[in-house]
């Protein structure tokens, strides 16, 4: 026995000759490719906050994430719907909170103070008859008077007032994505939800108290306590929205905060006409104060930690997204700010809230000052637009899931194409309102086809975080839009600037000419400089100061090696 055990040892480790080689080294080579790319995957999964599967059939169905909604029971109402419905009115809240002051402000202010101020330089063409509802003195100074307040604020502290917001709103994006990232994003977005919210109901104190510069300041510190709301979600969203899920999920959750002024600007009206413009203070910073409680007991920070969860449900979502989580590396932040498509993206974001945030904020003075429309009416026309790019929003998120998911057309045309229109649609329709004379009803539905349009470029760039880079959403995330929030700055001192000492159509008309070519710019730099794969730098141990000295050790090692011959390598082995 131990002979015959012998002779087959010696046997299987017997000299190969040369045609058993190739037999015995190709599955080895094989295997070893198999392992090499098992890394990379498992890599690449660590950078997106995941965890690698080590099991081989395991990977590669997590890899392929070939589990469906029909291969698995997920029970109802599943967890990620209760993610998207609490997401979903938690950005109600985050505009609601956002812009109750632009129709509380028409209120607040003493509107003939203003009128005596605004001393109008108007041309014969900007002149309309009484009753077609346009700058007809005589009606424009009755509804004033009828609506007068108590603070003096001329048009351009009105827009600092408004713009004020901003200056702390840039402040803690890129902190806030980061911070997100290393400690969830829950914390973070119910802890700047729930600042938002208290210092919303003590508003009324702090503007009576210190007027102008305590408006303004409180305004500043609300902006930045609201800064980590739209980094934190990102980061919820790379842990909860599965690839084929994401636009749908993304889209219907952001589009809460359109809803939000389209509840909050004629809610606003109604409860300023009512009981005082104190009261829109009060109702919305105490309902957002109630949503953080809520958020409490139903956000959770990954399927992992759901203490409510489905075993089929988090198996769908880790098996989609390529495992469990787990916290993500060092941000590569030089590749990140030297990376053209991110230079580009931020560009572009800029170029959207410009317009955004400023038609936001200071509509409610177009429709008041230029259309003479009462506060009731004000708060209803200032919310209309919204309607319609709320529904353009969540349509969007279904044909970007439909166009990925049949691949119908590369991610980045995607991006490229729902950026370019939503962009050239808004400004165009932008620059016909002030063309439009004194027809009011024309000049309404263009403003409404405006934003409606820039609801479609929100299915373009504003998802391009989550194609770049997932691991690092949230710090895209807090760089693009922490540089975007320049422009609701910019925007509304811009407004106040030109219509200081003008209110008319054609200061107005300026403003509309600068923004349909900043829209006409942006798409043209998201189209030229602008991606929809995966950067380099995304995957681990790829930051652009590692790179540089893995491939200086790589070159002395080519450089140090001693050449040797066949025959010494043959011996070698």
């Amino acid at each position: 026995m131990a002979d015959r055990t012998k002779a087959e040892i010696e046997g299987t480790f017997r000299p190969l000759k040369d045609n058993e080689e190739a037999n015995v080294l190709t599955p080895l080579k094989a295997n070893s490719e198999r392992e090499e790319k098992a890394k990379d995957d498992a890599d690449a999964r660590e950078t997106d906050g995941l965890a690698p599967v080590k099991n081989g059939p395991d990977a590669e169905a997590l890899k392929e994430a070939t589990v469906t909604r029909q291969d698995l029971h997920i029970s109802f109402p599943s967890c990620r719907l209760v993610f998207v419905g609490i997401g979903f009115i938690g950005f109600i809240m985050v505009y609601a909170l956002r812009v109750n002051l632009s129709v509380a402000l028409v209120q607040m202010v003493n509107a003939t103070y203003v009128k005596q101020v605004s001393q109008s330089k108007l041309s014969a063409v900007d002149k309309c008859e009484s009753g077609h509802g346009g700058n007809d003195t005589t009606n424009a100074t009755d509804t004033a008077e009828k609506q007068t307040g108590s603070f003096n604020f001329d048009p351009q502290q009105q827009s600092v007032i408004l713009s004020s917001f901003f200056y702390g709103y840039i402040c803690l994006q890129i902190p806030a994505g980061t911070i997100a990232q290393k400690f969830g994003g829950k914390v973070v977005l119910l802890g700047g939800m729930f600042i938002t919210s208290f210092l919303t109901v003590i508003t009324p104190v702090i503007a009576k108290a210190g007027g102008y510069g305590g408006l303004v300041a409180i305004r500043a510190v609300e902006g930045l306590a609201q800064g980590v709301a739209y980094p934190s979600m990102h980061v919820l969203l790379a842990k909860w929205a599965t690839p084929n899920e994401r636009g749908r999920m993304s889209m219907f959750i952001y589009a809460g905060a359109k809803l939000g002024i389209i509840i909050t600007n004629p809610l606003s009206g109604l409860l300023c006409d009512t009981l005082g413009w104190e009261s829109v203070f009060y109702v919305f910073g105490g309902i957002g104060c109630v949503w953080c409680l809520s958020g409490v007991f139903l956000i959770y920070d990954n399927p992992s930690v759901h203490p409510r969860i489905s075993a089929s449900e988090r198996q769908y979502i880790e098996t989609a997204l390529g495992g469990v989580q787990k916290p993500v590396l060092k941000v590569p932040w030089l590749s990140i700010l030297t990376s053209l498509p991110v230079l580009a993206l931020t560009f572009t974001a800029f170029v959207y809230q410009w317009g955004n945030f400023t038609l936001l904020t200071t509509l409610p003075q177009y429709f008041k000052y230029i259309l003479n429309f009462d506060i009731k009416k004000n708060g209803l026309l200032s919310g209309l637009p919204y309607v319609f790019v709320w529904i353009t929003m969540i349509l969007t998120g279904f044909v970007c899931d439909a166009l990925h998911s049949r691949k119908i057309m590369p991610v980045g045309y995607i991006r490229k194409s729902l950026t370019t229109v939503g962009f050239v649609g808004s400004g165009a329709f932008l620059l016909g309102v002030g063309y439009v004379a004194c027809d009011n009803t024309l000049a309404v539905v263009l403003i409404v086809w405006s934003v409606a349009f820039s609801g479609i470029s929100w299915g373009g760039w504003s998802l391009n975080q989550l194609d770049l880079a997932p691991g690092y959403a949230g710090t895209l995330m807090g760089i693009t839009n922490g540089f975007a929030g320049i422009g609701g700055i910019v925007g509304p001192v811009v407004v106040g600037a030109l219509t200081k000492y003008d209110q008319s159509r054609a200061a107005w008309r300026k403003f509309f000419f600068i923004s349909f070519g900043l829209y006409l710019l942006g798409s043209l730099v998201f189209i030229i400089f602008g991606s929809g794969e995966r950067q380099k730098w995304s995957y681990p141990n790829s930051s652009s100061d590692d790179k540089r000295k893995d491939d200086k050790k790589k070159d002395n090692e080519k450089t140090t090696k001693p050449l040797t011959t066949k025959k010494e390598d043959e011996a070698t082995v």
